[in-house]
């Protein structure tokens, strides 16, 4: 029912499953708030945005301005200060002193309120860093078979994680790899005695999905590796692929979660053409309570071990509704815990998983690679989708190897580096990004050569560090750059200004004094030159001329509204791109 001062179209609003769920926020986040407010005749009007917190409690009220005169279109900003389950509402009213005119603002319609769920700050800022455990401390014995890395061996490698700045470490699952139909080198149906298997096909004599892989070590294994992870201030992520190997318990004690085919036997899972014959999914129609009673004390028993982030394998292949019961159910009572959709898929399936409850998910990002699609795609993050869905954006995984970086240019994985950890407040790289691994299967495809999916991989950090042939420097001054500015911090900030070249972007984010700008030369290979025309209004700034300081190598510079950059990717790493702070 429209009220005395119509208020319509207010954003942002989302609505899922017919109700409304939570806009998604961290605490002190900034969130615009739009309506068009209207009135009859031709007497003015005002409004304001009303923030209550999770007592119901109103704690403050910001008045509206109108975006442009006579759009009816009015804006205001709301920070929530702490996590919960937060609302606003918005007021319009006579534009007279509200103070003397307490029976107009009565009559005003008020809206109903909108929910804000606030998350803590993991939920949309780290570094994420991937690696097998099996690999870290893998050692390549003498008559040329690979002795496995463990959790013990592994915890040597936390300090080259935390030294590169990266605060969430990912693992791939830790759990016993099945036997039956298990996969050799390159994805062969033919496995050697020697070969490791692929560890999402979960399941085997040693237990399920609560159960340790024996040749990563013991429970206690693991929980040493937690701990010294947490001394490095280092959360550690699990992987949660609901499927298993032929040879999981499951198979045995509950083949009714499986699907039948008219034979008897057990489907494996298909995304054609591929084919995993080591891998079968679940059917959810058969027991749904059932298995998602199993799914949560699964989950339950790592939050028990110190977990507190779930990467959750191929979540758009499985009901959404399955996925909106189990997160609503676990942040009820655990709302620290954060989940991360790995959903490479179709953007309506991506955004339903957004509103359904992960607070994250893999992104398009690893595909954009000219100026107008990153634009694009920064502007839909950013902006369009941004109160249901959260971006990582990864520069490789061990599925995708983007054709992008297949030429081994160490200046292609700077300049992805440096889009991917300043355009989105979480990025992430897998394991070996940083010693420029670039071999592709085949031609034409995006998957890597000897995947470490199929075998473990024995790789010589030391020796890289030394000849320097490593990415890993230029990794931890981009962390640096993070962790120092909360601008970076944000992903409703994001502003894309214009440059006269196609192959230069340059962007800015701002929260409060801390204001950075960026400009990347997206060709890896030749020198770029072009004027970066600085939207003035956008940054905050009145003064045509400003100083930065270049926070990649302590460079100043006087720039102003046309600026004159010229970025050479032939030099040190560096020359890909400035970020630059702005003295205000």
């Amino acid at each position: 029912m429209i009220g005395r001062f119509p208020i319509t179209d207010i954003a942002p609003v989302v609505e899922f499953g017919g109700e409304l769920v939570g806009v998604k926020a961290i605490a002190h986040e900034q969130i615009p708030i739009t309506a068009t407010v209207l009135r009859e005749g031709h007497d003015s009007l005002r409004a304001d945005v009303i923030l209550f917190d999770p007592k119901g409690k109103e704690v403050s009220r910001t008045a509206m301005h109108e975006i442009w005169p006579g759009s009816a279109r009015y804006a205001a900003t709301i920070a929530p200060t702490s996590l919960g389950r937060w609302h606003f509402a918005i007021e319009a009213y006579d534009d007279q002193d509200k103070s003397k005119n307490r029976d107009a603002a009565r009559i005003s319609s008020i809206t109903q309120q909108f929910p804000i769920y606030v998350e803590r700050d993991r939920a949309l800022v780290g570094s994420w860093y991937e690696f097998f455990p099996r690999s870290e401390g893998a050692i390549k014995k003498s008559d040329g078979t690979i002795q496995s890395g463990t959790f013990q061996t592994a915890i040597k490698s936390l300090a080259r994680v935390s030294d590169m700045g990266f605060d969430v470490l990912y693992l791939p699952p830790i759990h016993p790899i099945g036997l039956a139909f298990r996969k050799g080198k390159n994805n062969s149906l033919e496995a050697l005695p020697t070969d490791p298997g692929v560890p999402w096909g979960i399941g085997g004599a040693a237990g399920g999905h609560d159960a340790i892989n024996p040749e990563l070590g013991t429970l206690k294994d693991f929980a040493d590796f937690v701990a010294a992870a947490k001394k490095l201030k280092i959360e550690v992520a699990l992987d949660l692929a609901l499927q298993t190997s032929p040879d999981h318990p499951w198979v045995k004690t509950n083949p009714e979660w499986f699907t039948t085919r008219p034979d008897g036997t057990i489907a494996y899972a298909e995304n054609p053409p591929k084919k995993y014959q080591d891998i079968y999914p679940i059917n959810f129609d058969n027991d749904y309570v059932g298995i998602r009673n199993e799914v949560l004390r699964i989950i339950n028993f790592w939050i028990d071990k110190g977990i507190t982030i779930f990467r959750v394998d191929n979540p758009h292949t499985k009901p959404v509704h399955f996925w909106q019961d189990v997160i609503t159910e676990i942040n009820s009572q655990r709302p620290e815990v954060v989940f991360l959709a790995e959903a490479f898929t179709k953007p309506a399936m991506m955004h339903a998983l957004g509103k359904a409850g992960f607070q994250q998910s893999y992104t398009y990002f690893t595909w954009r690679v000219t100026k107008s699609e990153l634009m694009e795609y920064g502007r839909e993050v950013s902006d369009d989708t941004s109160a249901f869905f959260r971006p990582n954006f990864w520069v490789n995984t061990p599925d995708i190897l983007p054709t992008h970086l297949q030429s081994g240019n160490p200046a292609i994985f700077a300049l992805r580096a440096v889009l991917a950890s300043t355009l989105s407040p979480s990025w992430g790289m897998y394991a070996g990004y940083e010693l420029y691994e670039h071999l592709p299967f085949k031609e034409g495809g995006e998957e890597y050569r000897d995947s470490e999916k199929y075998e473990i991989k024995v790789r010589d950090w030391e020796k890289a560090t030394k000849a320097g042939l490593t990415l890993a420097p230029f990794i931890k001054v981009l962390n640096t750059i993070r962790k120092e500015h909360i601008a970076l911090h944000r992903l409703r900030n994001l502003v894309f200004h214009h440059t006269d070249s196609d192959q230069v972007i340059a962007y800015s984010k701002r929260d409060g004094k801390d204001l950075i700008l960026v400009v990347v030369n997206l060709d890896p290979i030749q020198a770029q030159e072009t004027m970066v025309r600085w939207n003035l209004e956008a940054l905050g700034l009145s003064d045509d001329l400003f100083e930065v300081t270049d926070l990649l190598d302590g460079a100043k510079y006087s720039w102003s509204a046309d600026t004159y950059v010229h970025l050479d990717p032939a030099r040190p790493v560096g020359r890909v791109a400035h970020i630059a702070q702005v003295k205000i």
